[in-house]
């Protein structure tokens, strides 16, 4: 209806081309317009001002040998004061923004290792806005924004740099536990040491109370049984710890069968080996 009247509609962030007799003429802003067609005007068709984005992917080789598919994301749009060069000069734009991209991704990238790709992707990205801003304002088009948003190495590439990083991380949780039982090592020695000491502390002073109780055992005895002597009492305190020691182990149940000799000569002798030991112990203290 509107072609009809010789009324057209451009909508918003869109401008229209105009021909006489095939012929451009002028670029229609966003409204209505008209065209008399009886006059030869014709509308040759829109162009879009919004910005676009092209994702182009691209399989290239490292400077170390490595094939890699960098995925770069570019963002342009039309210029409006160049609408006629954007309309008539380019039947691809995609097409032509993919081929600069290529060729620098291609031109930069073998000059890197796999490593010092990941690190200077913004420099890459840098390199392809340069060259496509240069490139396609030549034919009305501003680049936004040109972004390398992914590199891809080969599966076997990525498998074989996990497999290093995950034995790097095990030999790092190797060294740390190993320091950890190092530590533990120490600190259970230093308790051992410490434990011990104290243990040997105990048993000096157990001797010695020992040795102190028998003293005054045998000075209180003598002095209340005139005519004995220290070695009558410490014979008869003797015998009665021997004879102590044979009920507590009869008594108990959970005591294992112990043989020892029995009698009053296995008494006399196991009297002087206790009091030569406590005499030694003494002597030592």
């Amino acid at each position: 209806m509107g072609q009809a009247l010789c009324c057209v509609q451009v909508d918003q962030s869109t401008v229209a081309i105009k021909e006489n007799f095939g012929k451009f003429a002028d670029v229609l802003e966003p409204g209505c317009h008209c065209l008399p067609w009886c006059l030869g005007s014709q509308l040759a068709g829109h162009l879009s001002l919004r910005v676009q984005q092209l994702d182009v992917r691209c399989e290239t080789k490292t400077k170390d040998n490595v094939f890699v598919t960098v995925v770069a994301s570019i963002q342009y749009r039309a210029l409006a004061g160049k609408a006629a060069d954007a309309f008539y000069k380019l039947s691809n734009t995609r097409a032509q923004i993919q081929a600069y991209v290529f060729d620098v991704i291609r031109a930069s990238v073998p000059k890197l290792d796999l490593d010092s790709t990941f690190e200077q992707k913004n420099e890459i990205a840098k390199a392809v806005e340069e060259e496509l801003e240069k490139a396609m304002s030549a034919y009305g088009y501003e680049i936004v924004q040109t972004l390398i948003v992914d590199i891809e190495p080969d599966e076997h590439v990525k498998r074989a740099m996990n497999e290093i990083n995950a034995a790097a991380r095990l030999r790092v949780a190797a060294n740390e536990k190993a320091e950890a039982e190092k530590i533990l090592q120490i600190k259970r020695a230093e308790g051992e040491s410490e434990s011990k000491y104290l243990a040997g502390l105990g048993i000096a002073r157990q001797r010695q109370a020992i040795v102190d109780g028998l003293r005054d055992s045998v000075i209180a005895f003598s002095v209340n049984v005139p005519g004995t002597t220290a070695k009558d009492v410490m014979d008869m305190v003797l015998v009665t710890q021997y004879f102590d020691t044979m009920k507590e182990i009869g008594a108990s149940s959970k005591s294992s069968s112990v043989f020892i000799p029995h009698g009053p000569g296995a008494v006399r002798d196991i009297a002087t080996q206790i009091r030569d030991g406590l005499l030694q112990a003494n002597t030592v203290d």
